[in-house]
């Protein structure tokens, strides 16, 4: 039965005013289940991104004074009011990006647990006393914000990114402007709404909607801007990384992965074929960390391949909002026709598709970006289908002799971000945590894991060496200022 929901157009908030954009366009935000407008959101200018980051500037420097402490209770309270609205974020996200709601509702729960995080450390310190070598003086370091920080993020997680990028960037004291990404502002809108209402100074945290062409880069090359986080496509990545070098501003990438699940004779098959679906599947497969690549010793694969494919086909696609949905559709067209190229690219490339990739059409599937759990097997690691991030719900199986091939193929990739083994051999486990060229290492879990107060990011070109959430957020919002005194 088709529910029947109010359409809202959503306006940027700059300078502590909802203000509509100066083109008097908006960009309409559609739901992947069934094309249905769930909202529409500004067409922004060059002139409304002025407006914002010269707001975030102008209060830069009193935003600052306030103090670390008094800047945590204010998110403590962001925290509270997002709690509050907890059922109605997650309702939006599922409606915009597809994922299902209790999956919706657990993302929305942690962008409230990463905001009380990040609030307690207006309590904590921000230096160190160092000894001195002249015995008569005091040196110690102390944190000092970068100013104004943009915030780009992607329409895969489009509450706990932001999150967890904004709320670091906050309490230690910078000033920000958040460009999120169109397929998932209706939502980001939301969280901003909730932001508004937590009593931030004027200027502090500014929202604007519209085109990475006019917006995203507008802000990575705005001149009063000091350093630009950034989370979304590789070759987006590498514009961001050039134009911020060149300005010689801060900054800081998160670009996907390939990432590998290696399942060796002595794994539980059981546990790893759970952790597999769920780390392949969730989401649709658009995260980051995914399990994209699935590399099991020969001695296992059989087995392995036969209750993989069974566990599969019991996935139950449709709309996020209905009960016993377990994968909502592609987040959008373009995500969708992706995926179905990929697949139809597998077979091209000679690998065999065991299970699913199948595009569900007619009735309930009808005007939806749905497309069934796939799995390919005779997968080898040049193919296109294991080398490059498709950000679907596609797995490919690959063989391996014992675990020396199966870490040489795992590490066969310019990603590394994340990778799991599933194994009850210590000494596999310890070779397998030297060997993997990632920056995130599960064992007997699905690689697909993040906690909030754990150093999140990866090598090569999934990152660009930097850590966020955890305490390593300070290293990137915070500059290092040594200081020395002495009596006179």
């Amino acid at each position: 039965m088709a529910t029947t929901f109010a359409t809202k157009t959503y306006k940027n908030f700059i300078n502590n005013e909802w203000i509509e954009s100066a083109s008097d366009k908006t960009i309409t935000s559609i739901s992947p289940a069934d094309r249905e407008p769930v909202g529409y959101v500004q067409s922004s200018t060059e002139n409304d991104l002025n407006k914002a980051v010269e707001a975030a500037h102008h209060a830069k420097k009193e935003w600052r004074k306030l103090g670390q402490a008094a800047r945590g209770q204010i998110l403590f309270k962001a925290a509270n009011i997002l709690e509050e609205s907890l059922d109605d974020v997650a309702e939006m996200m599922t409606r915009e990006m597809g994922k299902t709601l209790p999956e919706a509702k657990g993302e929305t729960a942690r962008g409230i647990a990463i905001l009380r995080y990040y609030a307690a450390e207006g309590m904590r310190k921000d230096g160190d006393v160092i000894p001195s070598s002249d015995k008569d003086a005091l040196m110690f370091t102390k944190r000092t914000p970068l100013g104004v920080v943009g915030v780009i993020t992607p329409w895969n997680f489009p509450v706990a990114i932001p999150i967890w990028k904004m709320a670091p960037a906050l309490v230690y004291g910078n000033t920000v402007v958040w460009k999120p990404a169109t397929e998932g502002a209706v939502t980001a809108a939301k969280v901003m709404e909730c932001f508004a209402k937590a009593g931030f100074p004027q200027g502090v945290l500014n929202f604007i909607t519209g085109s990475g062409s006019v917006i995203g880069q507008g802000l990575i090359d705005h001149p009063l801007l000091n350093a630009i986080t950034f989370t979304g496509s590789e070759n987006v990545g590498k514009g961001v990384a050039k134009s911020a070098s060149a300005r010689g501003i801060k900054y800081q990438l998160e670009m996907g992965g390939k990432n590998p699940v290696i399942v060796t004779k002595e794994a539980n098959i059981d546990q790893a074929v759970e952790a597999v679906i769920s780390g392949g599947f969730r989401s649709s497969g658009q995260k980051c960390t995914a399990s994209s690549r699935v590399i099991v010793e020969s001695a296992v694969y059989n087995e392995f391949k036969q209750k993989l494919v069974e566990a599969a086909e019991k996935i139950t696609v449709g709309n996020g909002l209905k009960e016993g949905i377990w994968m909502g559709p592609c987040a959008s067209e373009s995500q969708f026709n992706t995926v179905t190229k990929y697949i139809e690219k597998g077979k091209q490339e000679g690998a065999k598709l065991v299970s699913g990739g199948e595009v569900l059409k007619g009735g309930e599937y009808e005007n939806g970006f749905y497309v069934t759990p796939a799995i390919f097997e005779d997968v080898t690691a040049d193919m296109e289908i294991a080398q490059e991030e498709i950000f679907g719900p596609v797995i490919a199986l690959i063989h391996a002799a014992d675990l020396e091939e199966a870490i040489e193929i795992a590490n066969n990739t310019k990603y590394g971000l994340s990778a799991s083994i599933f194994t009850s051999n210590i000494n596999s486990i310890l070779e397998f945590i030297d060997e993997i060229e990632v920056g995130l290492v599960r064992i007997n879990a699905e690689s697909a894991g993040v906690e909030l107060q754990a150093p999140f990011g990866g090598m090569k070109a999934s990152s660009s060496g930097s850590r966020e959430q955890g305490e390593a957020a300070k290293e990137f919002f915070t500059a290092i200022k040594t200081v020395f005194i002495k009596g006179s």
